[in-house]
């Protein structure tokens, strides 16, 4: 199941606004599967297909399809889970809310813009 998957999307930010949003959706029990590139400069969330299509949030871009990493790659920063290597995807509108949460916070810490 590792390689190039075409039943997630992926949403790629910074990654300052990406562990944030990491921490806020934590808080929610409302994260799914997030890995980090290989230089760590970005975050991405593993997103439902077909969210690369109505995905339209400055400072984020989102494209179709997802590169699964090996289970035990150190960039997951929430890795897929269970026996089976299941990957659970983050809601796409529950990421945006939580994306515009920590840009708000970033900025108000001083932090921004992104």
């Amino acid at each position: 199941m590792v390689g190039r998957v075409v039943q997630y999307d992926t949403v790629t930010v910074q990654v300052r606004h990406g562990l944030e949003a990491v921490d806020i959706l934590r808080l929610r029990r409302a994260c799914g599967a997030v890995q980090q590139s290989s230089g760590g400069s970005a975050i991405a969330f593993l997103v439902p297909a077909g969210t690369a299509l109505r995905w339209h949030l400055p400072g984020s871009t989102c494209t179709p399809g997802a590169d699964l990493l090996p289970p035990t790659d150190p960039c997951w920063i929430i890795p897929p889970g269970g026996p089976q290597y299941c990957v659970r995807p983050t809601d796409a509108w529950v990421l945006r809310s939580a994306l515009c949460e920590a840009a708000t916070t970033l900025a108000a810490g001083g932090l921004g813009p992104l």
